[in-house]
């Protein structure tokens, strides 16, 4: 679903420096990038039952926005509907072809996510509190840096984040069960107008509204 971050001897810290591109990309994301509006295909992949010789994976594209702190809207178009949004209170969660609505306490189910890492953090400190930040190495013509979640007791086990000249490119999200989900973001537009009321949802008339 929502299915996000990073950061001896002079030698050893003369390698860190050389590896801390994606890392410092991120930093200068937090300081300089306070909305921005893209849109992204996610492919998730499925870890190989026994017998299977391709590993099964679904394919979903749509729109993203984002306005620090703590909003943004997910709106998958295809292949099925569906709407994430985070108004800063609550998490709501529309499929439209179940006419179903989830609603959840914000601060209750973001936490340690890479939805956290991209619109809730503003800092390297602050996101040190949650993640274990480090560098990881360049690959595909892309900057990258490791987030760990600090505490285990949820689903995801780490997050990469990949820059391209500086540009927030690509998240590759591993879970507890092998599961992986790799968005990729095209059209990145930083720092543009979103309305408010992009981060605010109304359940629809008939829709069935679930409160865990």
């Amino acid at each position: 679903m929502i299915k996000i971050f990073f950061i001896g001897t002079a030698l050893a810290l003369a390698s860190l420096v050389a590896r801390a591109d994606g890392l410092k990309d991120l930093e200068t994301f937090l300081r300089e990038v306070s909305s921005a509006r893209a849109g992204f295909t996610q492919v998730v992949t499925s870890p190989k039952r026994t017998g299977e010789t391709v590993a099964r994976s679904k394919t979903s594209s749509g729109r993203f926005e984002f306005q620090r702190p703590n909003r943004f809207r997910f709106e998958y178009s295809k292949p099925f509907e569906q709407t994430i949004v985070a108004d800063g209170e609550t998490l709501w969660l529309h499929d439209v072809d179940l006419n179903q609505v989830t609603a959840r306490k914000q601060q209750d189910v973001l936490g340690s996510t890479p939805a956290a890492l991209i619109a809730a953090g503003t800092d390297l400190n602050q996101l040190g509190q949650l993640f274990e930040l480090k560098p990881a190495p360049a690959q595909d013509g892309l900057e990258w840096m490791q987030a760990v979640p600090r505490v285990r007791d949820g689903q995801l086990q780490r997050v990469r984040v990949g820059f391209r000249q500086g540009q927030l490119s690509v998240l590759d999200i591993e879970d507890s069960l092998g599961q992986r989900s790799v968005i990729t973001f095209t059209e990145w537009q930083p720092n543009v107008a979103i309305s408010p009321d992009q981060f605010r949802f109304q359940p629809p008339a008939g829709a069935d509204v679930i409160r865990p």
